[in-house]
């Protein structure tokens, strides 16, 4: 039996009980993929992240309770902070290693400032699956890596009850419902049953499809942005091409050991 560290911080938050919940899990070197998988199923949480160091930095991996993703944001956070606030508190730059390429996030006082891939998306004629998900029209339905329905405002975002069994079917990764926002520039909700995660408290991938949009329509690239789950969450996002910065707090919650 092996004991192993593990870490869950709130990230997109200044304080613990809002924002998401990332479970960190250091590794000197890798595990058997089904024993990472078995350990992110146990925390149920919607990530858990691994890290092994590498040359340059290290190498991260997140897993859903159900399956590996190519790209988290919010366990991403979590992980940077468990390495320059706990492990290494000197360090101000961590430089990942991971399955979207490279990725690096500098921290400046409290603040995590996250380097992420762009996945700008387009007009998609979804056939009215939006419509039959939400029981009414949006004013838009996009799609990259995940489908993105525009909202007449912050309140129908905050009132949908959107149809859990048909977002699984959609052809992408989940669905965004996003609207301008009535105290920050725009807010949005995630929705992810296919991965294990009805709704997900907030979700720095999904920003990396919404800034590009909201960019070019707000006519501005750095943004304000707030999820508004029911835990919450905020974040600054800057639009840069190719590239998005996030950048957003985190808090510690549990630092504890596993044994496996």
């Amino acid at each position: 039996m092996t004991e192993l560290a593990l870490y869950q911080v709130d990230a997109f938050s200044d304080a613990v009980f809002a924002g998401n919940p990332a479970a960190v899990c250091p590794l000197d070197d890798w595990l058997p993929d089904e024993t990472l998988q078995a350990i992110a199923q146990e925390n149920n949480l919607s990530e858990t992240a691994f890290f092994v160091p590498n040359g340059s930095g290290y190498h991260l991996r997140w897993f859903t309770p159900a399956f590996e993703v190519r790209l988290c944001g919010h366990a991403t956070l979590a992980s940077a902070f468990v390495i320059t606030r706990l492990l290494k508190p000197e360090t101000e730059r961590v430089q990942f290693e991971t399955a979207s390429g490279p990725l690096i996030v500098s921290r400046q006082g409290e603040a995590f400032t996250m380097d992420f891939p762009a996945q700008p998306p387009e007009p998609f004629n979804d056939g009215d699956a939006v419509f039959e998900i939400l029981g009414f029209r949006p004013q838009a339905v996009l799609a990259s890596e995940k489908m993105m329905a525009v909202l007449a405002g912050e309140a129908e975002v905050r009132e949908a009850e959107p149809h859990m069994e048909r977002i699984k079917h959609l052809p992408v990764k989940g669905l965004i419902l996003t609207a301008e926002g009535e105290d920050c520039d725009f807010v949005s909700r995630y929705f992810a049953p296919h991965a294990g995660i009805p709704e997900d408290p907030v979700t720095g991938s999904a920003h990396c499809v919404m800034a590009p949009y909201w960019a070019e329509r707000l006519g501005k690239t750095v943004m304000e942005a707030r999820q508004i789950s029911a835990r919450g969450g905020s974040l600054t996002v800057e639009h840069r091409g190719e590239r998005v910065l996030l950048t957003g707090k985190a808090a510690l919650y549990l630092e504890g050991r596993i044994r496996v």
